[in-house]
């Protein structure tokens, strides 16, 4: 049973919303960045899972994504996320 929020909790759910595109906008950019780096494997398995949970609240196209993320092309994820940050 979910209980009432306070009105400061409110507020920042509501920002968490309101700014959501940036949100993801800022984790897929360090994504890139700690994937250009040549992260461990297991570090890199994770750090895909989140690029595609990421880039499913995104507008980008679905089977590009899932492309993208099978391939686990970074110059490629940088330009999505480069055009998506247009």
């Amino acid at each position: 049973m979910p209980r009432d929020l306070s009105y400061g909790q409110k507020k920042i759910v509501d920002r968490y919303y309101r700014n959501i595109d940036s949100i993801v906008q800022q984790k897929l950019t360090e994504a890139v960045s700690e994937l250009a780096m040549e992260p461990a494997p297991t570090k890199a398995n994770r750090l895909w899972k989140s690029v595609a949970a990421a880039l499913a609240k995104t507008d980008a196209d679905p089977a590009r994504v899932a492309r993208l993320v099978e391939s686990r092309d970074v110059p490629a994820l940088a330009r999505l996320v480069g055009e998506l940050s247009r």
